[in-house]
């Protein structure tokens, strides 16, 4: 294998731009030829595609987001996309591809490596939802950026003797309220794999009003009900003044932790490998801070397990 190309797809997570950074020197020191596709499969599709250097990833490590950009694309799921897609795969030259993105992402690539072209995945993405991988790139970059606003909402809050709500992402999988919640001290964690009890949130916050506490964070995981309504009826049960912090999108960018370099640099470098190696329709991901490969489908089919001894360590130390 001489040409690879690589593509980011879906919603964009910190560490993109170190596993683009890994490929592109990687696939250089391996002399293969390395494009970078823009736009996700879109890009793939109308052949927004340009061979990338060594100065072409220079300076991108600590950066967010993507440098090639992303996109979803509606029309990749038709066959008429597909196989427009398929048509520039083979105009280009490129004998295998790296595709960074989340469960959606991977089952395009699954489709690619079922029409004969070697592909590899790399998880990217801030929720944490795939359950093949302890961790996913990102995530620990929003869990920093969640962390962050925590300390920043609580100072305010204790100023006015508040309850805050704070809303963040993870419609399905609640890893992202967790593990913020968890270490931003939070009095309250609220998921979506765990029943949500209104009435033991509010005797949370009389009797922390009772013995002089001045806040009472509460991190909610945006698939759970109306963040406003939740505040509301808090106001109505307590009498405590709520406020609502929607962090919204904030939480996708930033600069990528450490450790998200990390293992994104270790995985750009074993997906140019496993090509190299003949390999195709493999994911990769982390167990036991091991680096792991797996088939994409034996990875899609993994069920996400919540980590409900660490909800009940949050649980305890809320007290």
């Amino acid at each position: 294998m001489k040409t690879i190309g690589v593509l980011t797809s879906g919603g964009d997570a910190p560490g993109m731009n170190a596993a683009i950074r890994s490929v592109v020197r990687t696939s250089i020191y391996q002399n293969a030829r390395i494009f970078g596709i823009k736009q996700g499969y879109n890009g793939l599709i109308n052949g927004e595609i340009e061979e990338m250097n060594l100065s072409s990833v220079a300076d991108i490590i600590h950066r967010g987001g993507t440098m090639l950009r992303s996109a979803r694309s509606d029309e990749f799921t038709t066959k008429a996309g597909f196989n427009k897609a398929l048509n520039v795969v083979r105009v280009f030259g490129i004998e295998g591809l790296i595709i960074l993105g989340g469960d959606g992402t991977f089952r395009g690539a699954k489709k690619l490596h079922d029409a004969g072209i070697p592909t590899i995945c790399i998880p990217c993405t801030i929720d944490n939802d795939m359950g093949y991988t302890d961790y996913t790139i990102g995530f620990f970059t929003a869990v920093e950026t969640v962390v962050d606003a925590i300390s920043k909402i609580r100072d305010t809050s204790t100023s006015h003797g508040r309850a805050n709500i704070i809303e963040v992402m993870g419609r399905e999988c609640g890893d992202i309220a967790l593990y913020s919640g968890l270490a931003g001290g939070a009095e309250s964690i609220i998921v979506p794999e765990v029943e949500f009890d209104i009435d033991e949130v509010c005797r949370k916050i009389i009797h922390g009003r009772n013995r002089g506490k001045l806040h009472h964070i509460i991190v909610l995981a945006e698939g759970i009900g109306n963040a406003y309504e939740v505040g509301r009826e808090i106001e109505e049960k307590t009498g405590a003044e709520t406020k609502v912090t929607i962090l919204g999108h904030i939480q996708r960018g930033g600069t990528p932790t450490a450790y998200d370099r990390i293992i994104a640099s270790k995985m750009g470098n074993k997906a140019v490998e496993l090509l190299l190696a003949g390999e195709s329709g493999k994911a990769l991901g982390i167990k036991c801070n091991q680096l792991i490969s797996m088939d994409i489908d034996e990875a899609l089919n993994v069920k996400k397990e919540f980590d409900k001894g660490m909800y009940d360590i949050g649980r305890i130390l809320s007290i």
